[in-house]
């Protein structure tokens, strides 16, 4: 019998890729809606970017290790984008890391609860706006290249 290696599937979705699913899961039940890897401007990628009810802008890291966390050091450039900051991890991440003053949301894949809320830092009106319109314009773009990916 032939000796096979396990090769890993480069389509399957990574750790952080699972949280940012349960992430965006738990905040359609807060009535949010989002985007995974959201680019507020150049040189800038949050995970999630949640867009609530009242126009309410929440970021989301998502954190699948102690690593992926230490190698994280851009996370407070997102703070000016956003009216609430959180992390994502699962059960078994090492939580005494996370820095204080920001927002936890334990998930997995499936779903998350929101364990601690962050301090609110509400944005100016005018970056609301801008980002509120690249929010609803990225969307659109993006079920536009899922329905017709020739565009």
């Amino acid at each position: 019998m032939p000796i096979t290696t396990l090769v890993p599937d480069p389509a399957a979705p990574q750790p952080g890729q699972l949280l940012a699913r349960g992430v965006c899961r738990m905040l359609i039940t807060h009535g949010f809606a989002s985007l995974e890897e959201f680019v507020p401007e150049r040189g800038k990628r949050m995970d999630v970017l949640g867009l609530g009810p009242k126009g309410e802008i929440w970021c989301v890291e998502c954190k699948s290790s102690r690593a992926d966390f230490l190698s994280d050091g851009k996370w407070q450039g997102y703070l000016d984008w956003c009216d609430r900051f959180f992390w994502a991890v699962d059960a078994d991440f090492p939580l005494d890391l996370l820095p204080g003053g920001t927002g936890l949301i334990l998930a997995d894949s499936y779903g998350g609860e929101i364990i601690r809320m962050p301090d609110e830092s509400k944005l100016a009106g005018a970056r609301r706006k801008a980002l509120t319109l690249k929010f609803a314009r990225d969307a659109a773009r993006r079920l536009q290249g899922w329905r017709d990916p020739r565009v």
